[in-house]
């Protein structure tokens, strides 16, 4: 059943992944999952840009270069960590979002984010681990890739095999969160 595989789903960081390559067809399959998010008006607002080998070593030294040009606090620990995450995953996918000016932003930004979420319960059936981070340096990714008119990142998914297992999830209770009217 999804349920089961929805409360097995964890973020899985870089530094728990192995060195084992991710296969093309598991990352063209979580993509076709992605694809089939639910979107207002059909305008399928998710875009993703899937960095392998040497990309990542590029991108990681991108956002090095540009946090160290842009932080008033540099540490040499965080540029550190910055550079080397996208080489520690099988594969960086950066989550986009085309605009469309006829949908109000926020909707394309949750049918991304819906996209977002296939991608990740796709990850966990193939046993992947996944992670979405959100760098305030995500501003600047336009000078890193072919950004269209209208199209912001929004983040990346960092996918890879998982070395060391997440910690055990446990939400707080759904009656919590609900009112029954």
């Amino acid at each position: 059943m999804i349920l089961d595989t929805i409360k097995k789903r964890r973020s899985v960081y870089p530094n728990q992944f192995s060195d084992k390559t991710v296969e093309k067809w598991k990352i063209e399959q979580i993509l076709e999952a992605a694809n089939w998010a639910p979107t207002h008006r059909k305008t399928e607002p998710w875009r993703f840009k899937v960095v392998l080998g040497e990309s990542q070593i590029k991108l990681g030294e991108f956002l090095a270069e540009k946090f160290k040009s842009t932080t008033p606090k540099f540490s040499d620990f965080k540029y550190n960590k910055i550079k080397t995450n996208p080489t520690k995953a099988g594969a960086v996918i950066a989550i986009c979002m085309q605009r469309h000016e006829t949908i109000p932003e926020w909707e394309e930004i949750a049918a991304t984010a819906m996209a977002v979420q296939n991608l990740w319960l796709a990850t966990q059936d193939l046993e992947l681990g996944g992670y979405w981070s959100s760098p305030a340096l995500i501003e600047y990714m336009g000078e890193f890739f072919d950004l269209k008119e209208g199209e912001r990142c929004l983040g990346f998914f960092y996918l890879g095999y998982i070395e060391t297992p997440s910690m055990e999830r446990v939400p707080s209770s759904i009656r919590d969160k609900v009112e029954w009217l």
